[in-house]
Formats: structure tokens, sequence, C-alpha cells
């Protein structure tokens, strides 16, 4: 049976399990295990270094959420083999409510389509307690050398000349690349990708002339945007960005199939109480509604974001099956850590 078969037939099971525990352990006592919890430090697993949009995301939150839950969230930076280890490390985490995990959509969702001895399970391993906020990636083009000045005309090209059209990623089996991938699986044309180590180099090059087009997040391109010397052409997502306002959003640009948006979220290992997983819900929401968190993150291009923990189950396994055909139909090469 094809890989992406049984992955839908595995996801299907264990999102009835998953949501069958999660709705049950409600139901039970309105206290958690441990009464005094918390009790003492709560430790947020970031699967990045310092800085960047994770780690902000992720220390915003946790000084958030110590003053909410009365005992302070420590970050511990986990970065490597492509958030891998931060995933395993949480997975092993005892399922206390002590150890949070900011997980991805990469982490949870691409990763396991590239990698097939991976440590940790997305489904069976993490209860998910809410989405934190979500970046949309974002498709441009120089904005001095060339004539591309729509998405249809750039969708025009690249059908004249197929595979000719080069387009700029962070990273091999990234959310830019597959992004990338996407756009070309929903329009019916051939780009020619050039995966590069990391943004930096790849915005320079664009910058400088060398690739057409670049897939990269609405942090990073956004500055140059504004500065005109790149022109957007979609943002990744249902609505406009407010911190570019005349860049067409998916559904604008008669694309609504084109939704690439990196989300960040919090899970805790399986088997943590869920009347702790209540809690820790409700002090996100309570974040997440600020308008202090709104207004913060709005100026670095990110989008405040918050569900419930069925819905961010639902989320995980939605994109797991959408970036799975996406990689299956691109031939991605898999990846090993």
């Amino acid at each position: 049976m094809h890989s992406s078969c049984l992955l839908r037939r595995f996801l299907a099971v264990a999102l009835v399990a998953a949501t069958h525990a999660f709705t049950t352990g409600f139901a039970q006592a309105a206290e958690p295990a441990d009464p005094a919890w918390p009790s003492h430090a709560l430790k947020l697993i970031v699967p990045f270094p310092p800085g960047g949009a994770a780690d902000l995301i992720g220390r915003y939150y946790a000084e958030q959420l110590g003053r909410d839950l009365g005992q302070p969230v420590v970050i511990e930076n986990r970065p490597g083999a492509g958030t891998a280890i931060a995933a395993e490390t949480a997975a092993r985490a005892a399922a206390d409510g002590y150890t949070l995990s900011l997980a991805t959509s990469g982490q949870l969702t691409i990763l396991p389509g590239l990698n097939g001895s991976l440590r940790f399970d997305p489904v069976k391993d993490f209860q998910p307690v809410s989405l934190l906020a979500s970046v949309p990636n974002v498709v441009a083009v120089n904005a001095n050398n060339t004539d591309i000045r729509s998405l249809q005309q750039l969708v025009d090209a690249a059908r004249a000349d197929p595979g000719k059209i080069s387009y700029s990623s962070c990273g091999m089996g990234t959310l830019c690349h597959l992004s990338g991938e996407l756009l070309q699986n929903l329009t019916g044309i051939k780009l020619l990708h050039v995966p590069y180590k990391g943004s930096a180099q790849a915005v320079s090059d664009l910058l400088g002339g060398q690739i057409q087009v670049s897939v990269d997040t609405l942090t990073i391109l956004a500055p140059h945007i504004r500065a005109g010397k790149l022109r957007g052409l979609v943002v990744g997502a249902p609505l406009r960005s407010p911190l570019i306002p005349d860049v067409p959003s998916a559904n604008t640009a008669d694309l609504p199939g084109f939704i690439a948006s990196g989300w960040f979220g919090v899970v805790v290992p399986s088997g943590t109480p869920q009347p702790i997983v209540q809690r820790l819900h409700q002090a996100i929401e309570r974040i997440a509604t600020s308008q202090d968190t709104e207004k913060i993150f709005a100026e670095n291009g990110i989008t405040v974001e918050h569900n419930t923990p069925q819905q961010f189950a639902r989320l995980i396994q939605d994109d797991l099956l959408r970036w799975q055909k996406v990689i299956d139909t691109a031939k991605v090469p898999k990846v090993g850590y």
C-alpha cells in the first residue's frame, strides 16, 4: 500500500483515539492530579536558537504564562536535526504538566513526511493545547529587474517557459520549499527550485538578481517589499497582511488553496492530566485575546492564533495529509538525522 495511504489510515485512527481521550478526560475530576500544580517552574522547549519568530513567540508566551500561572516558565532552546531534537526531548518528558513544547507546523506536519526514522510520533506522543500564532509565506520578485507585477503574470511567464524561472527557498524540505511546490501544484506551472541554507542568502540573491522568485516568510520579506526593493505577488493566507496591505492574499489572488502559513502552538506530552491541559489552554486564550499580544505580534508580521485542543489536533492531522501530498507529488528527497 502507498505510504501516503498508510499515513491517512493511521492518522484517522489516531485522531479518533486522541479526541476520545481528550473529551473523556474533561468529564473526569475538575482538579488536576496534582492539586498544587503548578508548584514550581515550568519549562518551554523551543526548537530553534535564540532570535527569530519562534524564539520571540516562545519568550513572549513564557513570560505571560508565568504571570498567569504564578510560576516562571523557563525557555530551553533545543535546536538541531530540523527541529527533531526538540520534539524527541519533549516526547520523552514526564507527562506532569511541567514540560511544554513550542511545536511548529514544520516539526509536526512536514518533518514526519520527510524522515521515516524519527524517534517521536506527531500524533501519539503529544497532547495539543492551543495554537499561538502563524506567519504566512509570501511569493515575491525583484521589483527592479522583472516585468512580473502579479501572480497571474508569473503563472503566464512560467507556462511559456516551463522550468526556466527559478525560485529560492530557505532549504530543501522546509515550509518555504513546500509552499513553492504547492504553488506549482495549484497553478500547473513548473519552476526551478534553488534551495539555500537559510533565508539570508536566498533573499540576498533575489535582491541581487541571481534568483527570479523567492518564497519565504512574511517576517523576512516584508521589510524589502515595504522598501520597494521586492514586489510581493501573493500572501499564503486567506487575508491580506497589515504589514504589506497592497499584496493580494490567497483569496484575493483567486488562489484560495494557497494556504502556506507556518504555525506555532503549544503541546504537552501525551498523558498529561486533562485538567492541567484545560488550565493551560485557558491561560493561553487569555493571553491571545489581549490587545497587547496582538499589537506586539503584528509589529513583527505575526498573526495571533488560538483554538481548542480538539481543533488543534484536527489541524495537525489535516496538515500532515496536505503536506504529505505535496511531498509525494514533488518527489521531495527523504532526509535523515
